[in-house]
């Protein structure tokens, strides 16, 4: 039943959850409000009573503190499945392996809650209340952080990470005046996904690449004209790769039909475009200005303001057609 696969989530959450943190800075002022220490605050995977016993393990009360502290510490220190975003599990979805060797097939992944701590430690109540108004603005309660979760397939998902409690207290470690420790543990709860083993073998020769319906009416031999026939080739309905190729330099309502780019080199008569998830048909260009098709394939008609991304609908796309798109098969016969 089971199989060996790694595909590192729980490793790659960790290193993310860490690398929010990294960029945290502290300065210290004397009484006419000048700085005369600025540094950043490093921080290290372990647990915040490792760091105490090694405050405890140097003797030299000659030693500066502040070379020590301020410090903050981080731990993986739970797991637990989340049963609300529960996906059905026979669902599959497909996407393009990095590689270039084709679609690959996965299944809906599980998800799971990793539970963190975060712990601030400092010798003066200044440098904590730094740090901490450095974290808890972004946190109300949650941050969204977009990252890769699966290399395989470059699968990108929305990680919530939950800053679920705070607690304080003031450790005194030897002398009461020297060896002071404020500790303030901050307890997080990341929202991420585990998936599955991903298909080996390329889905590719299991695509649809072109569909032809023959329409017969009569007698074929008599009379040729009344036989007919309809192809269509898949492709996508909206831009995938998120290249941006111009920009709107004009508004555009909802009647409009012919707008103005900054830069139409890259577009053609007869292609697709995505404004906005709006998509039109290119049937005219002049320069930097284009005469579109509004709202093909069902897409909504909006307004679009200045400066709106252009975005070409390519084979690129194609090759990025999501699980449930109908593939540009959408035809109808008046």
């Amino acid at each position: 039943m089971f199989e060996y696969f790694y595909n590192e989530t729980i490793r790659k959450t960790v290193i993310i959850f860490g690398n929010l943190f990294k960029n945290i800075e502290i300065r210290q002022t004397n009484n006419n409000n000048e700085v005369f220490f600025s540094g950043t605050v490093p921080i290290a995977y372990g647990p915040t009573q490792e760091f105490l016993a090694r405050l405890r393990d140097v003797p030299d009360l000659n030693k500066p503190v502040e070379i020590t502290l301020p410090r903050m510490s981080f731990e993986f220190v739970g797991i637990s499945y989340d049963g609300q975003r529960k996906l059905p599990t026979t669902t599959s979805f497909c996407s393009k392996s990095v590689d270039g060797s084709g679609l690959r097939k996965a299944y809906m992944p599980a998800p799971y809650n990793l539970n963190f701590e975060l712990s601030v430690m400092t010798k003066h109540n200044d440098d904590m209340l730094q740090i901490v108004e450095q974290i808890l603005p972004y946190f109300q309660p949650n941050l969204k952080v977009s990252a890769i979760v699966l290399d395989s397939i470059s699968e990108k998902r929305d990680l919530d990470i939950v800053l679920d409690n705070i607690s304080m207290i003031d450790t005194y470690e030897g002398d009461f005046k020297d060896r002071r420790a404020l500790i303030w543990t901050l307890k997080f709860t990341v929202k991420t996904y585990i998936f599955g083993p991903v298909s080996s073998q390329s889905l590719d020769s299991q695509i649809i690449k072109s569909v032809s319906i023959g329409l017969v009416s009569g007698n074929i031999t008599n009379s040729p004209d009344r036989n007919s026939s309809i192809e269509s080739t898949p492709r996508a309905l909206k831009n995938y790769t998120g290249i941006v190729e111009t920009i709107l330099t004009k508004e555009i309502s909802k009647e409009d039909e012919d707008i103005e780019v900054q830069n139409a080199n890259n577009l053609i008569v007869n292609s697709y475009i995505d404004i906005n998830d709006e998509e039109m048909l290119i049937i005219y260009k002049s320069e930097n200005k284009l005469r579109v098709k509004r709202g093909q394939d069902g897409s909504e008609i909006k307004i679009h303001t200045s400066g709106s991304e252009v975005k070409k609908i390519s084979p690129s796309d194609g090759e990025l057609i999501p699980y449930g798109d109908d593939f540009g098969f959408s035809y109808s016969i008046d």
